[in-house]
């Protein structure tokens, strides 16, 4: 009913409330997360216990499970989704200073429910040679008309294209955003389709010229077991937009303690490792993200795409302007 539940190193049930273990609901699928599990298992003896599905489908299983529920952590992608745990009622506020001086105050909930992790930006990817790096600017300047039939970009339904919306909206407002989506869907090489990388594929390929994409996707492409992304990423270089009065879009993959966690005091350790410089370290060089704690190297290969300054909105304003952003695309015809 709420989609594939996969349970890892433990199956889940209320036989095991009061070991020594904290229960992770995550929407993460990555082996750096296994690692980082692993070390913090052998660092503190607490037992991590993992079920992994998409977003709402956790959320909607913590709500269903009730005080009940083993949940003692939720970790997903995207501000937005983070917002709405929020709302729905599933986090609580956590005191931890670890937490308040490791995580940047733009990179955490503002009532201190839910704590950015890692970050990515999403940005202009273009085939090297295609010379259309020299028109590339701003997000603004991507619904010009000069890219008409150039643009790939995945649908509206996606949640990072949702924040992208939101902090368009957070910078100019709805009217102008509107104004933005239209163009972007005028600027379409194609109907939207597939996930980050599909787009990316798509302009190495000779499908448009400017692909829309989160960083982190780029990395995970190199070197891949799937030949196509690997000889793809190598026809490929990234452009760092930014906004006209701001900077490049960031977004997070982070997670906040459960209302009714039965392990809270683990939980919180469990987030205060999380934003230690060895697993922040782990992160950056094995998934290709951006740490948040600051003084953490990003990867050599991260490294190599240049340097950006990220955008001056706080995180929680994606969040808040997801609802708004939802409705824009659908008047924009953002499919």
């Amino acid at each position: 009913m709420f989609g594939k539940l996969i349970l890892g190193s433990a199956i889940l049930s209320c036989s095991l409330f009061g070991a020594n273990e904290v229960n992770i609901y995550s929407t993460r699928h990555y082996d750096t997360d296994k690692k980082l599990f692993k070390m913090f298992e052998e660092k503190t003896g607490i037992k991590v216990n993992v079920v992994k599905a998409k977003a709402s489908a956790l959320i909607n299983r913590i709500k269903n499970e009730g005080k009940k529920s083993p949940a003692d952590i939720l970790i997903t992608a995207d501000a937005a989704r983070l917002y709405k745990a929020k709302t729905d009622g599933i986090f609580q506020a956590i005191n931890s200073d670890i937490l308040l001086k490791n995580i940047p105050a733009e990179l955490r909930d503002e009532d201190n429910q839910w704590f950015g992790l890692t970050k990515r930006s999403r940005v202009a990817v273009y085939k090297i040679g295609s010379g259309i790096e020299k028109e590339l600017s701003t997000y603004e300047a991507l619904a010009d008309p000069k890219f008409k039939g150039m643009i790939m970009v995945r649908s509206s339904n996606n949640a990072y294209n949702q924040s992208l919306l939101a902090a368009i909206i957070a910078h100019h407002g709805e009217e102008y955003a509107l104004k933005w989506a239209k163009g972007i869907v005028a600027n379409m090489a194609m109907k939207p389709k597939g996930n980050d990388r599909y787009q990316v594929k798509s302009i190495a390929n000779g499908i448009g010229k400017v692909a829309i994409a989160n960083t982190y996707y780029i990395g995970k492409m190199v070197d891949n077991k799937d030949k196509s992304q690997a000889e793809a990423v190598k026809k490929v270089k990234i452009f760092f937009p930014k906004f006209e009065n701001g900077g490049t879009h960031i977004n997070i993959s982070g997670g906040g303690v459960v209302k009714t966690a039965p392990n809270k005091e683990n939980a919180i350790k469990f987030l205060e490792y999380m934003a230690s410089a060895e697993a922040q370290k782990l992160f950056a060089q094995g998934n290709f993200e951006y740490p948040v704690l600051k003084g953490v190297k990003t990867s050599d290969l991260v490294s190599s795409w240049g340097t950006f300054k990220a955008d001056n909105i706080s995180i929680n304003t994606l969040g808040k302007n997801n609802a708004q952003a939802v409705k824009i695309f659908d008047l924009a015809g953002w499919k």
